[in-house]
């Protein structure tokens, strides 16, 4: 007997808790056992609450892998949206599965293989994909319409101080206040508008009382205050509609930049413009008034904090410590007659993370560091013999290098070799001398070669790039130094920070060594006479101190000096 396996999806939560699964499970037994299919118990994958626009599901992974290491013959599914919401999303697993051995009959659509039948499931597939389209727009309609008949029922959860009860047959969902929890919220707006308590007072006033965030973390973060403290449900207005999705790449902090991470999807959520939020009504626990002295606080707060107002300082974004990752912030004390800054490594505050302080790096005095570095690059522009004895090296690597020319040409050929391999395997499609079976079997090997070349192309382009820039460096390494040379002297703190921006990629700070990693700016002679002419770095900052704008960029940042570590003993924050 032919064994199959049985794929069932519903998305919502309401589907989920109706059990409508069960009736597509049961159709799709029905209809394997009138083929006279066998279908083992572990081989029914069910996705319950899952959505179809997408392919990460659990059942659907457990499916995929099976079928990847089992021979498995038919996979029954109720219908072509069940699969997947997008048709993009279906035609790949359809030829997965495809390649695999394995077919996929549906139970409402097309039961064959001809090429009618194929047509048929493309377009179920982009009706899917329409119809998963229309009903989010239907659902947001729907939401911001009962939003703005005040239902609380489109908020769906609530702060800490409220309990949100679900709508039931008799009436909507509600805010109910917490007793214990509103007099907290009460008392927390209160210390803060008229004691003027701040935000690290109150979280740790919150978390030494024992009570749990909302969450269930037993730590308050500051975060977490600021964030009730402009939430307006507690003067009586919920909000709906403050976020909003939109298609761009969420940043990342320095850790997960040099951890090579990247943002599973391309969107980050964002907040809606003021005048486009809906407020509904909701139980107060807080008054009008003080909501209004709590925000123009933190307004003021916002427009006045010292950190908007002071000088900025060499390091600054540019440091990071070498034992933990994390970048140096600028901090400051007082004596009774100076003001003194430190650069301080943010993993090791101690509020910033539940188990305490991840780094035990100590501060460093901002001055002292500031100097130290500043004399390496001066130092770096009056002799650039190290600069130069670092091209001379790459220079001499890349002329007892093979030449890449020959293998470039030997490269193209077979790239093109393969392009015309493909181009004939599809118009034998077309002539109908081959099948669609086929034409699967042998074109992802024929697009992994044609890929495996371009790259292998481009490496060499870059390799061929790298040597050209080395050798206009090296013509132009004396006069790029000699005008800068000429202007450090005079400069000023943020012309400094360009200088130390274009030489330096970063300062790593550690316990008894800073190490400064050098890159190299390839640039254009200029002449001071030349009014005309212009250009752009390629790192989007122009490198202008003293000279004017006639001081042009031309190529990018070719390469990066070796490490250089500069100890400086005696300068830790505890010693000064």
């Amino acid at each position: 007997m032919t064994n199959a396996v049985i794929y069932a999806r519903v998305s919502s939560a309401r589907q989920k808790k109706n059990e409508t699964i069960v009736s597509q499970v049961e159709a799709l037994r029905a209809h394997a056992e009138h083929l006279g299919l066998e279908v083992p118990e572990q081989w029914v994958f069910c996705d319950d609450g899952h959505s179809g626009a997408t392919l990460v599901r659990p059942a659907l992974e457990r499916l995929r892998d099976l079928i990847a290491g089992v021979g498995i013959e038919v996979v029954l599914c109720y219908s072509p949206d069940r699969l997947a919401r997008k048709f993009a999303y279906q035609a790949l697993l359809i030829e997965e599965f495809t390649r695999a051995g394995t077919r996929v009959e549906f139970v409402n659509g097309p039961r064959g293989d001809t090429p009618e039948d194929q047509l048929l499931v493309q377009f179920q597939g982009m009706f899917a994909e329409y119809e998963k389209a229309q009903i989010m727009e239907r659902y947001r309609r729907g939401k911001t319409h009962r939003a703005r008949s005040g239902s609380v029922n489109v908020l769906g959860g609530a702060p800490f101080g409220y309990r949100y009860l679900r709508r039931t047959e008799a009436s909507g969902a509600v805010y109910e206040i917490i007793e214990h929890e509103s007099v907290l919220v009460a008392e927390l707006f209160r210390r803060y508008a008229d004691d003027g308590a701040s935000l690290a007072d109150l979280a740790r006033w919150l978390t030494d009382s024992g009570t749990a965030t909302r969450t269930g973390k037993t730590r308050w973060d500051r975060s977490v205050i600021w964030g009730m403290l402009r939430n307006p449900a507690y003067a009586g207005r919920a909000v709906f509609g403050k976020t909003m999705v939109v298609h761009e790449s969420a940043g990342l902090n320095r850790v997960a930049r040099l951890q090579g991470r990247a943002t599973p999807k391309p969107s980050k959520t964002v907040d809606r413009p003021r005048e486009e939020w809906i407020e509904i009504a909701v139980p107060a626990i807080v008054s009008e008034a003080t909501f209004d002295r709590v925000a123009q606080r933190l307004s003021d707060n916002k427009r006045s904090a010292v950190r908007g107002s002071t000088e900025p300082s060499l390091l600054q974004g540019v440091s990071a410590c070498a034992g933990c990752g994390y970048g140096y912030y600028r901090t400051s004390t007082r004596t009774t007659n100076k003001k003194i800054y430190y650069y301080r490594c943010l993993g090791s505050d101690d509020y910033r993370y539940e188990g305490g302080r991840v780094c035990t790096n100590k501060p460093v005095r901002a001055d002292y560091l500031d100097t130290v570095v500043w004399d390496h690059i001066t130092g770096l522009l009056a002799d650039p013999s190290l600069i130069r004895t670092e091209i001379d090296k790459r220079l001499d690597a890349a002329k007892s290098s093979d030449p890449v020319v020959a293998q470039r040409k030997r490269l193209d050929t077979t790239l093109a070799k393969t392009r015309s391999g493909i181009a004939a395997m599809i118009e034998a499609f077309g002539e109908q001398l081959i099948t669609i079976d086929e034409l699967r079997v042998r074109m992802p090997e024929l697009r992994a070669r044609e890929t495996n070349l371009r790259h292998q192309i481009d490496a060499l382009d870059a390799q061929q790039a790298d040597r050209e820039g080395y050798l206009a460096l090296a013509n132009d390494l004396q006069g790029f130094l000699t005008q800068l040379r000429t202007n450090a002297e005079t400069a000023t703190i943020g012309e400094r920070r360009r200088v130390l921006k274009l030489l330096v990629k970063d300062v790593l700070i550690g316990p008894e060594k800073i190490t400064i990693r050098h890159r190299i700016p390839l640039r254009e002679r200029t002449n001071r006479s030349d009014q005309q002419s212009s250009g752009t770095d390629t790192e989007g900052e122009h490198c202008q101190l003293r000279w004017g704008r006639n001081f042009t960029i031309a190529r990018q940042f070719v390469s990066a000096l070796r490490l250089r570590s500069v100890d400086f003993p005696g300068i830790s924050g505890s010693q000064v």
